[in-house]
């Protein structure tokens, strides 16, 4: 019986660690926006920023990529897709948008993902979809519908909506990739591996299309002003590189190593959240009661829709995006 007792304290305190690294990295992601904008503002292109984060958290990583370089020849597609949509077009659309809209307002438009998953599944892959997932979808829609203010016409920048779109669409490509990838029972990738070379990818690619080589560098030795305030550019980056980059990542992977992956993705719904109250503390970005009821039913539908999934192999319908996030606990990268 004490041995049980052992075993039973054992996996609740599993449990209790796999948690707090949930919500560490949902803060760890939902304070890149934050810190990012200052430095946009201060003179930095969008793209330039994601560069930095994405080069930054490469070379942080560099010694994992060395570890598990077989994954080159054995996964060359999907390190290739993670690097193009989970790092390069996630992290160079949400920070364009950022740019252009409110930061709380980018990432919840973000958290669409979970119903064009559904949509993949459904019209793609020509699978059914569970009624609570539907539900689901309909009301990340209509709290979207909130959250921009349809009734005012569209009041946000219409480009900044569509780079937010741009994000959650990329995610759908995350999601997508990291399902082909957990199908492979003991041969499946190691996530760390995976996310070591996405980041390498995506440096590659934005390196190409950021042009670093035209970036202001002075900005970064210089102060960006966080609603008013004066802060240190390079304190800034070097948040949004070790904490916001390979720190999220890294507590999301370990935390879904101890949690199941739908009780992961839940608790990384928060992130909007945290985004949200972050840009309203340190930025001064305030929204409505009518954004913040419609950001809520957003994070409900989300919830629906990535906890309404069952195990793969069962007969029911599937509603698709819960179990695929054994890459990272994470909607996105962002």
């Amino acid at each position: 019986m004490p041995v049980h007792t052992s075993e039973s304290s054992h996996s609740s305190r599993g449990k209790g660690l796999g948690l707090g690294l949930a919500l560490a990295s949902a803060v760890a992601f939902g304070g890149s926006g934050v810190a990012a904008k200052p430095l946009i503002e201060a003179g930095l292109d969008p793209l330039h920023v994601v560069w930095l984060r994405v080069t930054g958290a490469a070379l942080v990583m560099l010694p994992l990529a060395v570890r598990h370089r077989a994954l080159l020849r054995r996964r060359p597609a999907l390190l290739a897709g993670f690097g193009l949509l989970a790092v390069a077009g996630v992290q160079a659309c949400y920070f364009a948008a950022i740019s252009r809209i409110p930061v709380g307002v980018a990432l919840l438009v973000e958290y669409l993902a979970p119903a064009l998953v559904l949509g993949w599944v459904r019209f793609v892959q020509r699978r059914p979809v569970t009624r609570a997932a539907a539900l689901g979808v309909v009301l990340a829609v209509g709290g979207l519908a909130c959250v921009v203010e349809v009734w005012s016409g569209l009041r946000f920048d219409a480009l900044g909506l569509l780079l937010a779109l741009g994000a959650a669409c990329c995610q759908v490509g995350y999601f997508v990739l990291s399902d082909q990838g957990s199908d492979s029972g003991e041969d499946a990738p190691d996530p760390l591996g995976v996310i070591a070379y996405g980041l390498l990818v995506g440096a590659a690619v934005l390196t190409v299309v950021a042009r670093p080589w035209g970036m202001d560098w002075s900005v970064l030795t210089g102060t960006a002003r966080m609603d008013g305030t004066p802060v240190a550019a390079w304190l800034l980056l070097g948040w949004i590189v070790l904490v916001a980059t390979v720190v999220a990542y890294i507590t999301g992977v370990l935390s879904v190593r101890r949690l199941s992956p739908q009780v992961a993705g839940v608790v990384a719904c928060l992130e909007a959240v945290i985004a949200t109250v972050l840009a309203w503390v340190l930025l001064g970005e305030h929204l409505s009661a009518p954004q913040v009821v419609g950001g809520a039913v957003v994070l409900v539908g989300a919830f629906i829709a990535q906890s309404s999934t069952p195990a793969k192999g069962a007969a029911e319908p599937v509603a698709g995006g819960a179990p695929e996030r054994e890459l990272s606990a994470r909607g996105t990268a962002t």
